[in-house]
């Protein structure tokens, strides 16, 4: 019933108890995702962004994975709903917050270049009271500056209650803190809002990239964007790049920085640690 609903009016789904969204199913994988988060069962990868001019490594995005002990690897979508609707994105965003910063400062003792390791922050996260407290303590624990720490919230979430999100962003800035809209150009925020939002980052949804080199409502939008982050002065990350058209369409246009399977997917700390180690003295091949 619940299903059903959340995809409109008018419409009917069958009940199926081997399905991951039944019930029972949702009950059990909550237990497991309960005691998995107590045994470690999850990990971080890390998507890299690159400078699109430089083809140097300016950051990456930290990407929740849990090691299920029957089912495998699962993915964000196979659990973070859950974990939202449930409650326990709080503790489990409160760990994938400490482990980011500390591997991101791991990979500065080793003398690596700094970088900004960006986390996602959820509606229930953000929506919690405890927040700036636990990136306090987190920061303090793993002795990572905090800008490089950038926490990555979505637009439909900030619009939801404007005058309340600036105010929570303003306590991170004065941390600090670096802030970026994900999934810009989604959520219908209009341009007084975005004025007031202490932001650095506008980070451009990935539909408007998928079909650059077909559609030119997504070149013009995709312009539109970068465009309005050069004037309001934020950096402007171009996600979801797959292809090298993509690539020089956005060169093109300007965009400072670009994350996507072209020029890498999400990858272990040890394989990201290597790549900023190359990017000491190499650029990398997808920039000439």
């Amino acid at each position: 019933m619940f299903e059903a609903k959340s995809q409109g009016r008018d419409g009917y789904k069958v009940f199926e108890n081997t399905r991951p969204g039944t019930s029972v199913n949702r009950l059990t994988l909550l237990e497991d995702m309960r005691s998995g988060i107590a045994k470690g069962e999850f990990h971080l990868k890390y998507q890299p962004q690159y400078d699109l001019f430089t083809g140097r490594i300016v950051g990456a995005e930290a990407l929740a994975r849990w090691q299920h002990p029957v089912l495998g690897e699962l993915m964000p979508e196979q659990f973070i709903p859950l974990a939202e609707d449930s409650g326990l994105i709080v503790p489990l965003g409160r760990w994938v917050l400490f482990e980011a910063c500390r591997q991101n400062r791991k990979w500065q003792r080793e003398g690596l270049v700094p970088i900004t390791i960006g986390v996602n922050v959820s509606a229930r996260q953000f929506r919690d009271a405890g927040l700036i407290a636990d990136v306090r303590e987190t920061l303090g624990r793993t002795g990572l500056a905090a800008n490089y720490l950038e926490l990555e919230v979505t637009e439909s979430l900030l619009m939801q209650n404007a005058d309340q999100a600036v105010r929570l962003m303003d306590d991170f800035r004065k941390i600090g803190l670096k802030l970026a809209i994900d999934d810009f150009g989604t959520g219908f925020s209009s341009l007084i809002a975005l004025k007031s939002f202490p932001l650095t980052r506008l980070k451009i949804d990935q539909s408007f990239i998928r079909d650059l080199e077909t559609d030119e409502n997504d070149r013009s939008i995709a312009r539109a964007i970068i465009s309005l982050g050069r004037e309001l002065g934020l950096n402007v990350v171009a996600e979801g790049v797959e292809t090298a058209k993509q690539q020089a369409f956005l060169a093109s246009c300007k965009c400072e920085t670009v994350q996507g399977f072209h020029f890498g997917r999400p990858m272990s700390a040890e394989k990201l640690g290597k790549l900023l180690g190359m990017s000491l003295t190499t650029i990398n091949a997808h920039f000439g």
